[in-house]
């Protein structure tokens, strides 16, 4: 549990997050699961053959993913912030009452603000990663190529 609270101890008690084995455990799956999309992309050829079970087999691996990092691992550090770290809104960093940082400003900032915080900046990355996943599935299989000029024949016309 925090007992003193400073600028230092919120640091640690957010790096300690990942001693956590449930929040640990929930980030390597999630980071699993997502290289699994990276691997297939660059095995699956564009435009090749999709049946409707392979369709769906991927619609299920890819809401699983997005369940799972949307879901599970925002849950796994609030369960940890709140219960091992007490980051609970009866902890006051900063404002009226605080033994924390600044005890002079009119503003109430709670310890689970900062934790909510951590939770926003993980549906950021996450959001942000399924774009950057979502990219890369669809310019698989692009090259970026320079297109010389051809003949008749067939043949690439260079100039010497």
């Amino acid at each position: 549990m925090i007992i003193a609270a400073g600028p230092e101890i919120i640091v640690t008690s957010v790096a300690k997050g990942f001693a956590d084995v449930a929040f640990t455990g929930s980030l390597i799956v999630t980071f699993v699961l997502a290289g699994g999309i990276f691997w297939y992309a660059k095995r699956r050829p564009v435009g090749g053959f999709l049946s409707w079970g392979q369709a769906m087999a991927g619609a299920m691996y890819v809401t699983f993913l997005l369940f799972w990092a949307f879901g599970v691992v925002p849950h796994q550090w609030l369960t940890y912030a709140n219960g091992d770290l007490g980051m609970r809104s009866d902890a006051i960093l900063a404002g009226p009452g605080s033994t924390g940082w600044v005890t002079g400003i009119p503003v109430v900032i709670s310890k689970s603000v900062v934790s909510d915080f951590v939770v926003l900046t993980i549906y950021g990355v996450f959001f942000g990663a399924s774009l950057a996943m979502w990219s890369f599935w669809q310019k698989r299989g692009e090259k970026k190529t320079d297109e010389v000029e051809k003949s008749t024949y067939g043949r690439p016309l260079v100039k010497a």
